[in-house]
């Protein structure tokens, strides 16, 4: 995405002659906080710790009106700062002051307060907006999927810029308060827990809370006419799940799919910890899009990822993303091997204990069925480029490399590190050597040759099952499977969950 310009340095020097000494040492916040493959993504000189979102929206219409209130933390001196957003500005208050603001490049906003924030202080961020978030559209592209009877913000890696302003980069993450009033006999969906519902004079007003940090690519909204069914987990986990009423022939597929959500989050547990957040669900909106997405707590799937029948698969996928990409998440959008390899990683896992087909097998099916001159063996999960940041090998080379990693330093070492790395970087973010130190300093074992040989390194390299003690049994498959894993195909057919369908 292209942002704002930078004013030429003369200009820069002329208008320090006219700034008072007091405010000549504050600067303009970065329009980037410095994301290696999207450089004007998020932006500089601030945190935010809190978002509170109250909109209205017409499903006829497409219009939505919304006062966002962030609460931040200057991190510089800041005569300047910008926002992430594309929807048309009313007002913007800074402490209770207006504030200058003005728009430049894609979707940048920028934000002139009265007076300088000052380092480390504490600032209240007001802004008031409208617009049609479908007629937003960045190089001819929009993250706003509009549906029959209402609309849906879910992407990657942005989606926020068409409904609420923010440092829009999932190393600035805050708690989020979601209220969304719409027309009576339509229904909002968000994160987190419905914290009530209230009608007045022909609206509904839903009230949503996430009270754990969440990326802003991780909120979702979906509006529009459900079926909604409530449960909760032997823990007492509420779960909440919502299908739009005009799936079609994909509803039932979708429900006995997404009905399991409370069952594969109980198994994940088993392997990746304690469930990091406050609730579970999914929803089904009737969008055209093809694939998946881990919002947090309340994964987003496409009708299309049913249109084989249940798919119990992709929900493994989404539900693995909560500990292992929305608790821990990239530092640089370049790491995303630390979400889609153990995403991919946890539904050969799942096969394993379904009897259809162990991790193993898998990782070796992966594995031969492509020869080595195919172009997969030339992508870099560890660092795929912008361009191939979803590509087919940051998910199945991604998973041998895990897979390599079990081999290495064997099953009880392994379960240590899978497990315990979403507790070590809870609510956190992490790089890919983050996770090789921390591998090493659990296994004890020296792992740097074996990432580099999977992660960075262009060519297929040699893989195969360990060899068995002496006398013992291996509980790993053959280096061969004589025939394709029965689960094979299920998992293949998630394969779009990374489709995002758009030019980034």
């Amino acid at each position: 995405m292209h942002r704002k310009v930078i004013a030429p340095s003369v200009l820069a020097a002329s208008l320090l002659l006219v700034i008072p000494a007091s405010a000549a040492s504050t600067v303009q916040g970065a329009p980037g906080i410095g994301d290696g493959y999207y450089p004007q993504s998020g932006n500089g000189g601030y945190d935010v710790s809190h978002y509170d979102l109250r909109l209205q929206y017409q499903p006829k219409t497409d219009l939505l009106e919304g006062t966002a209130t962030l609460l931040t933390t200057a991190t510089q001196d800041l005569s300047r700062f910008n926002l992430d957003f594309g929807l048309k500005v009313s007002e913007i208050r800074v402490n209770g002051v207006k504030a200058a603001f003005a728009t430049s490049g894609a979707h940048e906003l920028e934000v002139t307060p009265a007076q300088p924030l000052a380092k480390g202080k504490q600032a209240t961020v007001v802004v008031k907006y409208a617009g049609k978030p479908s007629e937003f559209k960045i190089d001819g592209w929009s993250a706003w999927q509009r549906t029959p009877d209402g609309g849906v913000a879910a992407q990657e890696p942005d989606s926020a810029v068409w409904w609420f302003p923010s440092n829009d980069h999932p190393l600035d993450k805050a708690t989020f308060d979601i209220s969304v009033n719409v027309p009576d006999g339509t229904q909002a969906i968000s994160n987190g827990v419905l914290q009530s519902q209230t009608s007045r004079l022909g609206w509904t007003r839903y009230n949503w809370r996430s009270n754990k940090p969440q990326a802003t690519y991780l909120a979702t909204l979906a509006i529009g006419k459900f079926d909604i069914t409530t449960d909760k987990t032997a823990s007492g986990l509420p779960i909440l799940n919502a299908y739009s009423k005009d799936l079609g022939d994909n509803a039932g597929a979708a429900r006995a799919s997404v009905e399991r959500t409370g069952e594969v989050a109980e198994w994940l547990e088993s392997v990746f910890g304690p469930y990091p957040f406050n609730a579970l669900g999914g929803y089904v909106p009737n969008v055209p899009s093809g694939f998946a997405l881990e919002t947090q707590t309340r994964p987003f799937y496409s009708p299309r990822q049913f249109s084989n029948g249940a798919n119990v698969s992709v929900v493994v996928h989404e539900l693995a993303h909560q500990w292992y990409g929305d608790s821990v998440s990239v530092d640089n959008w370049k790491d995303i091997w630390v979400n889609e390899g153990f995403a991919r990683y946890a539904q050969w896992l799942w096969s394993e204990k379904e009897g259809e087909g162990t991790a193993q097998e898998l990782a070796q099916w992966a594995y031969d069925t492509r020869p080595a001159d195919d172009p997969f063996w030339q992508v870099k999960p560890g660092d795929p480029g912008a361009e191939n940041q979803f590509h087919g090998a940051v998910y199945d080379r991604g998973g041998i490399a895990i897979q390599a990693l079990r081999n290495e330093v064997g099953d009880e070492k392994f379960f240590q590190i899978r497990k315990g790395w979403p507790t070590e970087r809870a609510y956190g973010n992490a790089k890919v050597g983050d996770f090789v130190r921390y591998a090493e300093k659990v296994s004890g074992k020296p792992l740097a040759q074996l990432f580099e040989t999977w992660l960075y390194t262009p060519g297929k390299p040699a893989f195969g099952a360990p060899a068995a003690a002496p006398g013992a049994r291996s509980l790993q498959a053959p280096a061969k499977p004589a025939a394709e894993p029965k689960s094979w195909k299920k998992i293949a057919a998630t394969n779009s969950v990374h489709d995002r369908g758009h030019g980034h």
